[in-house]
């Protein structure tokens, strides 16, 4: 190839190069948006989890939300207390008080039968597309235990156990990347000095879920009618506990015919006894 050629083309490609590098910079200067410098330090303060328990597309999400008064303070789930208190400073604002949550697994079951044996892609969505949106289970609101979950917790505070979800409530934070995971919602959020749990997410009559599972609530209303502070109630046969009411009595664990509401401050034996931290709290 004739050299000339060569030495024009690189002067051509040269002049190209400039030019839109002087575009681009005079573009960055003209459109240029200043960052509130807060915006760093509160993302300092975060734990860079990315987990999403915010609400906000990550920790740099969070905040410019918060520089912009759009969120408030308290709502980093991973960081906790610890660092809502850096934010608060950053912003010259009260952290305030806020009680720890948890991630609770609406599912006991232990003894579901199955529809038939699934041997596809261990995906808790794979399955339920398989099964006709129900999974392999009878249960149609059951945990399949696929660890769809599992994947999706950045903290590890979730395994699989005897085919159902269980969380470790010492390591989980509250972000709730679980249960938006969880194609049958059966993830809800709970207080972490929440000691008495139903653990059944299921709104088939007594009847029919006696045909498939021999824990799951029947609704059949007497841990309604025990408990002495009004906390329990049957909505669409199914028992719901309202923490803001309830005491940690206990008296409708020991009521309950399925034995599916379990007081997680009580052994097998029945005695009181400390649950050590690195054991969930909602193990049996």
């Amino acid at each position: 190839m004739d050299i000339t050629n060569i030495i024009s083309a690189m002067l051509v490609l040269g002049v190209l190069g400039g030019l839109f590098g002087f575009i681009l910079a005079v573009a960055a200067r003209k459109f240029h948006v200043e960052v509130d410098p807060r915006q760093d330090e509160i993302l300092a303060a975060l734990p860079g989890a990315n987990c999403g328990g915010c609400g906000y597309p990550g920790c740099s999400g969070y905040a410019a939300a918060v520089v912009k008064g759009l969120a408030p303070v308290d709502s980093c789930a991973a960081g906790g207390a610890e660092a809502a208190a850096k934010i608060a400073a950053v912003m010259g604002l009260e952290a305030g008080s806020s009680e720890r949550c948890v991630a609770l697994v609406k599912c006991s079951g232990f003894t579901a039968k199955k529809k038939f044996d699934y041997s596809g892609i261990d995906d808790c969505v794979a399955a339920m597309r398989l099964g006709g949106l129900q999974g392999p289970n009878q249960c149609a609101d059951g945990c399949m235990g696929f660890g769809t979950c599992v994947k999706a917790c950045p903290f590890g505070a979730i395994s699989v156990k005897d085919g159902v979800a269980r969380v470790d409530h010492e390591k989980c934070v509250g972000c709730m990347a679980c249960a938006n995971a969880c194609p049958k919602h059966l993830i809800v959020k709970v207080p972490y000095s929440a000691d008495i749990v139903v653990a059944c997410a299921s709104k088939a009559k007594g009847a029919l879920l006696r045909k498939y599972c021999d824990i799951g609530c029947i609704g059949c209303k007497i841990c309604e009618r025990t408990c002495e502070h009004g906390a329990i109630s049957i909505k669409d046969n199914l028992a719901e506990i309202d923490y803001t009411k309830c005491v940690s009595c206990s008296l409708c664990a020991p009521k309950c015919p399925r034995h599916l509401i379990r007081d997680v401050r009580l052994n097998t034996e029945g005695e009181t006894e400390a649950i050590p931290e690195h054991v969930s709290k909602f193990a049996n």
